[in-house]
């Protein structure tokens, strides 16, 4: 069985460090609460010295979104021991790896001592607890439920980190595909074909005419390399810069939704992002149109949070939420009576959970069916290009040797 490193509070609330063997770290943390122990951290025991260091460098601030659902977790689990919120930060403070994260863990529990709430604590680490966490905290200490508000926010990061790592993880085999395929095609049009542009030349044969646009092509890149790398690059740097206008990345984003296959799936996501923080806030005592607010900033296409906006101006005139996104015109027809039926039950935030988990679940399908149908189709054309390549080279050197035999 694998070894686990755990951290733990014994019944006095002193913190225990030690190893257990144990088949996963669920069971790692049942053995200890039948030991009398809270169970704060568990993690396998093999590679330790390797992956800190690794983690380290990665991580270009204190809190990842992985290290946030982690601190999130424990503070609730420590809040519902009973442990009062000052000593709960103090032992969380013992348990991330790099000085930083431990410093603004520090920075937040010297702020709670001093008597701030701890809404207040998070809010002057300069930008680094978004607004819906801040909010979420808020409304958990208006409510008195830290422990379930905690809960919430980490199952709700939880949740956000594992679609967008869908997403991700669903552009990385393709993007590699591209990238390797593009590399040996370029070789072969760079090295392989000037090669046989050459030696074609010395013998003074008749080409078939899409022999001559391969070695045209093969000439061209071997020639210009420099150039044809160079534009695509500064290409990209121009669009890049060109999406950070407000007016481009709005005008780009309402031709992507209007794209039958692409903007299907990203309402589908959006409305998931949307629907999942809405009914999360809500369901903490965030009132509708500050949820909206706060919401509107977890949406990454432009024309959707311009519905959201114009949906937020309607609400604040009496309008439901259902019929104000319905004026756009865009958000799936699904989600807008599902979010109907939850304004006509009361179970408002209900509904809007569930519309969250049901587009989500559609999400990741339209993503699997996308990849399914993408990459053989990749495959097939960078393939046949590949062949046509070669076989349009080795044609003439075929004929050349049957002519000569």
């Amino acid at each position: 069985m694998p070894l686990y490193r755990y951290k733990a509070l014994d019944a006095h609330g002193e913190m225990l460090d030690g190893q257990m063997e144990a088949a996963s770290d669920a069971d790692v943390a049942l053995r200890l609460q039948e030991q009398g122990h809270l169970p704060v951290e568990t993690r396998l025991a093999t590679g330790e010295n390797d992956s800190p260091s690794l983690r380290m460098l990665l991580r270009k601030k204190p809190f990842d979104n992985a290290a946030l659902v982690q601190f999130t977790q424990q503070l609730s689990t420590l809040i519902g021991a009973g442990q009062p919120l000052d000593r709960a930060l103090s032992i969380l403070m013992d348990l991330p790896e790099d000085d930083k994260s431990r410093r603004v863990i520090g920075d937040v529990r010297d702020t709670v001592r001093g008597g701030a709430p701890l809404s207040s604590a998070l809010e002057l680490q300069h930008g680094l607890f978004s607004k819906l966490y801040i909010n979420m905290v808020r409304a958990g200490e208006a409510g008195g439920s830290m422990q379930d508000t905690l809960q919430r926010l980490a199952d709700y990061l939880e949740r956000s980190r594992a679609l967008r790592g869908k997403v991700i993880n669903a552009l990385i085999y393709p993007a590699i595909l591209l990238a390797v395929v593009g590399c040996a095609l370029l070789f072969l049009l760079g090295y392989v074909v000037p090669q046989f542009a050459q030696m074609y030349e010395s013998l003074d044969v008749a080409l078939p005419w899409f022999t001559q646009a391969v070695l045209s092509v093969g000439l061209l890149v071997r020639d210009w390399w420099v150039v044809l790398i160079v534009v695509p690059g500064v290409l990209g740097l121009w669009l890049d810069r060109k999406r950070r206008n407000a007016a481009f990345r709005a005008a780009l984003d309402e031709w992507l939704l209007r794209q039958k296959v692409v903007g299907s799936l990203i309402a589908r996501l959006e409305t998931a992002r949307l629907t999942r923080t809405l009914g999360t806030l809500l369901r903490n005592g965030v009132p509708l149109l500050a949820a909206i607010g706060i919401a509107r900033n977890v949406m990454s296409n432009l024309a959707l949070v311009e519905d959201v906006d114009a949906a937020a101006d309607d609400v604040k005139n009496g309008h439901g939420l259902a019929m104000s996104l319905a004026r756009g015109k865009r958000f799936p027809r699904l989600a807008l009576q599902m979010i109907q039926v939850g304004e006509e039950s009361g179970a408002l935030d209900t509904m809007l959970l569930k519309t969250a988990d049901t587009f989500e679940l559609e999400t990741a399908q339209a993503i699997d069916r996308a990849l399914a149908a993408l990459v053989p189709l990749i495959t097939l054309v960078l393939a046949s290009v590949v062949g046509l390549v070669i076989i349009s080279v080795l044609v003439p050197l075929y004929d050349l040797t049957n002519a000569i035999g």
